[in-house]
């Protein structure tokens, strides 16, 4: 369950922000603060949200104060304001980001229902990383908020017309609404044919296409009636070009409404895909179709079986659902290693960082090393490249598994388990009695 639904956040936010979710803050951002000089500007000193990215709280309240904003923008899940003067901000939501306005309601419906009049008139909102407010009469007050951390918050050092041709953003492929000129039927193509990964897996590659999360990566292969298991080299002409049709479709759509679920239209999956887990009926859809679930591109996938047929070659090591929403069995046999595909946001969150007072903690399988757990000041990994660095901002490092086999090498064993030796003893002494 999303720990952010005891909060009483719509269904928007318990999923990562994805590209409608950060054209909402942009709009707001341009209509209520773009033009404007800021006053005054404090930021906290998180290690995560800020040091994770090489900056800290001092520099970026420095960054802010005294400048006026100039523009704000988007490139799927990343979105910036650039000042009068650089560096400029560079920020991303991970998990659970947001960016709030004093008096204006940036969330969506269910988040306000549910918060008491107090709440409401609190300033800066809780788990607020920044806050600023301008000089103008009444003033604008903007607070960025992160509960779990995942969310980062850059300075970038370059003229403001050209912060897309710097990291991060140069490194993420081309914003399926933004960047028309780019995102055509024959990139998607080019893309595809490149590539031999599922073809969810494709979608949710930042580097490939911004913007695309879980849901309108689930959503745009449903109405595309495509399988998200299938490899994306295994589609024809005419089948890639209804892909590109659908992402068009669903995500302005989407960008269209603000990001608001409520205007989506009723035959959409994501108004009907929240059913996983239910004791009492499996998922369907209004239409009849039963929805089931798989994992693709380390992401839970939902699909509609009877309507998202395969036409090639699948992913073999995929633990697939039929119509009955019954899960099929593993042939048992190991395939090769499947191939990287980089997420974004919070999607390889590091869970030691998580904030827990929105929910319970999860259970300690193990302790782990500081490699394991991530750094607290984002020194990058030895084997990670400039791409895992960069175009998956905040997703930090995937928890270790808790099935890792045992250090051998160091005699370590776990609680339940029996020693190598004594094992092959206890299976002499076994075969002995056996042969008396």
């Amino acid at each position: 369950m999303c720990a952010i639904k005891k909060t009483g956040l719509s269904r928007n936010l318990c999923n990562m922000p994805e590209i409608a979710e950060v054209a909402r803050i942009v709009h707001f951002l341009k209509a209520k603060l773009v033009g404007k000089r800021i006053s005054t500007a404090t930021a906290l000193d998180d290690a995560n949200v800020f040091g994770k990215v090489g900056t800290t709280g001092a520099d970026v309240q420095k960054a802010l104060t005294g400048r006026t904003v100039m523009s704000a923008g988007s490139q799927g899940k990343y979105f910036w304001i650039t000042l009068d003067k650089p560096p400029h901000l560079v920020m991303h939501f991970g998990m659970t980001g947001w960016v709030h306005i004093q008096g204006e309601k940036t969330a969506y419906t269910n988040y306000y229902k549910k918060m008491k009049d107090t709440e409401l008139e609190d300033w800066p909102p809780r788990f607020w990383k920044f806050h600023l407010e301008t000089d103008t009469k009444p003033p604008v007050k903007v607070a960025y908020t992160d509960a779990r951390r995942f969310g980062r918050v850059r300075l970038v050092d370059c003229p403001g017309e050209d912060i897309r041709q710097y990291s991060p953003l140069v490194e993420n492929g081309p914003d399926p609404v933004n960047d028309l000129d780019v995102f055509t039927e024959q990139y998607l193509r080019d893309k595809m044919r490149a590539r031999r990964v599922p073809v969810k897996a494709l979608l949710l590659d930042q580097t490939t296409i911004s913007g695309i999360g879980n849901w309108v990566a689930d959503e745009a292969l449903y109405q595309a009636k495509q399988h998200p298991e299938q490899y994306c080299n295994t589609f024809n002409n005419e089948e890639i070009k209804t892909l590109f049709d659908s992402i068009r479709y669903v995500c302005q759509t989407a960008v269209d409404h603000l990001g608001d679920s409520d205007a989506f239209p009723e035959d959409w999956l994501f108004n009907h895909r929240w059913g996983k887990g239910s004791k009492e009926k499996a998922s369907q859809h209004p239409n009849g179709e039963k929805l089931a679930f798989i994992t693709v591109g380390g992401r839970t996938s939902c699909y509609a079986p009877e309507r998202q047929k395969k036409t090639g070659k699948v992913d073999p090591k995929a633990e697939d659902t039929n119509g009955d929403g019954e899960a099929s069995k593993p042939s048992g046999k190991r395939s090769r290693k499947r191939p990287q595909v980089k997420l974004e946001d919070g999607e390889e969150g590091d869970g030691a960082d998580v904030n827990t007072e929105l929910g319970p903690p999860a259970k300690k399988s193990r302790k782990t090393s500081p490699s394991e757990a991530g750094d607290p000041i984002g020194k990058p990994s030895p084997k990670g490249s400039k791409i895992k660095s960069e175009a998956a901002d905040g997703a930090g490092t995937a928890p270790p598994s808790s099935r890792r086999k045992p250090n051998t090498t160091t005699g370590a064993t776990s609680i339940n388990m029996v020693p190598e030796p004594q094992r092959g003893a206890v299976g002499r002494r076994k075969s002995a009695r056996l042969r008396q």
